[in-house]
């Protein structure tokens, strides 16, 4: 399993995240992928820079890694056609290390363009079309495409790369899988549960990405560990059926004050040790995921834990799975 980083754009600015990706490169991960928000999801956190914006320096900056989306929303805030113009041109930035991730999105992120927030049904039947687009514009020339939720008029991409960009996508569950398996190259998910890969790939002619996320808060203090992790990360535990749908970071404060340091140090791995994060790797490995970005918790505390990942976290993950 290849183990990556996150560029968590709700908890860093720009230059901050462009540094960190930097850094991270140089510790050895072997991909990054980027958050891409309009809002944080709780105030502690405290940033929403533009993710293609931040991608596009990383670019620049970075020479092995691949980049990713993990994942943007192609059916409110952008328009399908221009994420399709966004994916190519970082593809071509990037020198092909960029996979483009997709999902239906959160209300937190898209009501900001004044639209409403559909039912989950209607954003998977949007997001189905969305990918229609956007592999249509990908196969170059002249595209339309008249749907129940989108039109694209005459459109085509210029600056086409000459490796295709893949496409990931988020599932949660046997109905996602089947709806949009033939429509992305890699699945994302993260929950380590072992039917959502034996789907995916029960969908799949070749074998697959299977691209996971976990969060961690390492610190050289335990319990400074666990604070903060509840302070910018309580909203992880309520699940994306109720995180989709909360529309602003008050209500995500509301939802979780009931939620306990101790109920979060149950679920995220905090503190200065390996093992349990180690341990927490190897249910994603078990379950059959190929891939894993970590969460570093705290925007300022990242240079702390890159250190520790390239001393110690990845020679003991990448002994354990291998790498590459």
């Amino acid at each position: 399993m290849r183990i990556g980083y996150t560029l968590m754009t709700e908890q860093a600015g720009p230059k901050q995240l462009v540094e960190h990706a930097m850094k991270a490169e140089n510790a050895g991960f072997a991909f990054e992928v980027s958050s891409d928000h309009f809002f944080p999801w709780l105030a502690e956190q405290g940033h929403a820079p533009n993710a293609w914006t931040v991608l596009g320096a990383v670019a620049q900056c970075t020479e092995r890694v691949e980049l990713m989306t993990y994942v943007t929303c192609p059916i409110m805030r952008y328009h399908p056609a221009v994420v399709a113009q966004q994916a190519a041109t970082m593809q071509l930035l990037s020198d092909n290390r960029f996979t483009l991730g997709v999902g239906s999105g959160e209300n937190l992120n898209e009501h900001v363009v004044g639209r409403g927030w559909p039912p989950a049904n209607v954003r998977h039947e949007m997001l189905a079309e969305a990918l229609q687009i956007i592999h249509g514009l990908f196969d170059g020339g002249y595209f339309n495409y008249n749907g129940t939720h989108f039109r694209v008029d005459a459109a085509k991409l210029w600056d086409l790369p000459a490796v295709r960009t893949p496409v990931g996508v988020a599932v949660s569950g046997e109905q996602s899988i089947t709806h949009f398996a033939p429509l992305a190259d890699h699945m994302i998910a993260v929950e380590p549960e072992p039917g959502l890969c034996k789907l995916w790939d029960g969908q799949k002619s070749s074998p697959s990405r299977k691209i996971g996320q976990m969060p961690v808060c390492w610190d050289p203090d335990r319990d400074a560990a666990i604070k903060r992790a509840h302070e910018q990360f309580r909203w992880f535990g309520g699940g994306w059926k109720v995180n989709a749908e909360l529309p602003d970071v008050t209500s995500f404060a509301a939802a979780t004050s009931f939620v306990r340091p101790e109920d979060v140090a149950e679920s995220i791995p905090c503190g200065p040790d390996v093992r349990p994060i180690a341990e927490q790797v190897k249910q994603f490995a078990d379950a059959g995921f190929t891939d894993l970005a970590i969460v570093q918790i705290g925007g300022d505390h990242q240079d702390g834990f890159l250190e520790f990942a390239q001393s110690e976290l990845l020679p003991a993950l990448n002994a354990v799975h291998g790498e590459g």
